[in-house]
């Protein structure tokens, strides 16, 4: 098998994996609350990064980087996992799966905008183009169709549905000026991280017993959707030989999703969803042409 090959399974395996948490989300919060789902998610998530830090023999690194950087470690783990993670929980609370995974699609755009603002990069003419295509299709997303009269099937879902793009795509922004080791800044964002998670719920009450199911939704939410994941993608980018071929496999995702979204959950697919997801698709792939805004 070629390094190529195997970059390409990596890839694939991750996919894969992401595709199912949309699913894993609406079941795991028929038992959990949003704040109860980061709790134990980021919980499990941090016993899978230790797990692979185990296994490479660099537990002994923590302790020395916490120190270094408990600063930016802090700052990160408040953003991903505490705050993006607490919102997205809880507009897939208050949206159907295929409608809140489809608007969470659109982060890559929320980052290219962002990266004008933040990295001062020049604004594409096709991230122009790509945002009209992206929004538009939030809009019939979120309106199931019914774009003239504005009528959003859940106004507060769709929101909090884009407010957690917005901090992923500034998550990975500030990512950009991070000098830590991938792995062991992740491990140390999800430790320093469980603390707030913690409180939060003791401040909102919500530290009560929990259902078996609640917590193996969890448990397979963090290994698969925060932590072990995330190093299946770092090692099939890593080892690549083109970092394009790896990321289109991405858009594969949204239609496995949706298909695990109908056979599982039973729920039955929106032609505006299909129609909405598209766009955002396609404002995707225009958001690639090399085509600059004079």
């Amino acid at each position: 098998m070629t390094q190529q090959q195997t970059a390409s399974i990596f890839g694939l395996l991750a996919v894969l994996a992401w595709s199912t948490v949309a699913t894993a989300f609406k079941i795991s919060l028929a038992y959990l609350s949003p704040a109860q789902l980061v709790l134990y998610a980021s919980s499990a998530s941090l016993i899978s990064l230790l797990s692979i830090l185990m296994v490479q023999s660099r537990l002994k690194e923590l302790w020395p980087a916490l120190q270094k950087n408990w600063r930016i470690s802090l700052l990160f783990g408040a953003i991903n996992p505490f705050a993006y993670y607490l919102i997205l929980f809880k507009a897939y609370s208050l949206l159907p799966a295929q409608e809140a995974q489809a608007i969470n699609y659109t982060w890559a755009l929320t980052m290219a905008l962002l990266a004008v603002p933040f990295l001062k990069q020049a604004l594409k003419r096709s991230d122009i183009f790509a945002a009209v295509f992206c929004y538009f299709g939030v809009l019939i997303i979120g309106t199931r169709g019914d774009v003239l009269q504005l009528s959003f099937s859940n106004v507060g879902g769709v929101v909090l549905a884009l407010i957690s793009t917005l901090l992923w795509a500034i998550y990975w922004i500030f990512n950009t000026k991070d000098q830590r080791e991938p792995v062991l800044g992740l491990t140390l964002n999800f430790a320093i991280s469980l603390p707030l998670s913690l409180s939060w719920c003791a401040l909102t009450g919500e530290l009560g017993a929990i259902a078996w199911q609640g917590l193996a939704g969890a448990a397979y939410i963090g290994a698969f959707e925060m932590g072990f994941t995330f190093v299946l993608w770092l090692m099939a980018m890593k080892l690549t030989n083109s970092t394009a071929k790896i990321a289109n496999l991405i858009f594969l995702a949204p239609f496995v999703s949706l298909f695990l979204i109908w056979s599982i959950l039973g729920e039955a697919i929106f032609p505006s969803t299909v129609l909405g997801l598209l766009l955002i698709l396609l404002g995707l792939l225009i958001q690639k042409l090399p085509v600059r805004m004079k």
